[in-house]
């Protein structure tokens, strides 16, 4: 049987946010070379993916993405009051990118290669106070984790990936939680950097 190849050939879309595995991120779709991307993966029921900015815009001359990001697959359509596409994506795997190209359209496509997903692992007792704090969060901000079953509380991955996003954390703050491949040193640092936010 012969070997897989290492690589896949993925679209790109390079945004101002982070999009973590689990997570939900919705989209407005405007840019030709955009929407030949959704309808491409509405018709395969393919993904793209999400890499956080290093360099550029999100609308206009190509930006420079970041080597590690997460795949998006489309779980919602829908037309905006301002005539615009909307999708809505949740983020699965995520990824590095090894190289990139530009078509003619303005799109980046990359060879990515796809990182195996976390496994499941207890919070430990001495970061029990995190899924308390993101039970608050989730409560005040984010209603579409609010029927999250119980038991996503006690998996690391969940609760570091869903603290991640609600933290008001910089940028580069989140794309250094998304590229953490332990979900209890992700923890871990969260915690370390909450008192920042509790002197606010």
């Amino acid at each position: 049987m012969a070997a897989q190849p290492p690589y896949i050939d993925l679209p790109l879309f390079p945004l101002g946010t982070v999009l973590y595995p689990g997570g939900q991120l919705p989209l407005r779709i405007f840019e030709p070379r955009y929407l030949d991307m959704v309808r491409e993966c509405a018709r395969t029921g393919g993904a793209f993916g999400v890499c956080l900015i290093l360099e550029g815009a999100e609308a206009g001359a190509p930006a420079r993405p970041a080597a590690v990001g997460t795949l998006a697959r489309i779980i919602d359509f829908h037309n905006r009051e301002d005539g615009l596409l909307g999708i809505v994506t949740e983020g699965a795997e995520r990824f590095r990118v090894s190289r990139t190209r530009v078509r003619s359209n303005g799109l980046v496509r990359g060879d990515v290669e796809l990182w195996p997903q976390e496994m499941p692992q207890q919070v430990p007792v001495e970061l029990a106070l995190l899924p308390s704090i993101l039970e608050r969060l989730i409560e005040n901000m984010a209603p579409q984790w609010r029927l999250a079953p119980r038991a996503s509380y006690d998996d690391a991955s969940w609760v570091g990936f869903r603290l991640a996003e609600l933290l008001p954390l910089q940028p580069d703050e989140r794309q250094h939680m998304l590229e953490i491949t332990d979900p209890l040193r992700r923890l871990a640092e969260l915690r370390d950097i909450l008192p920042r936010f509790q002197r606010a």
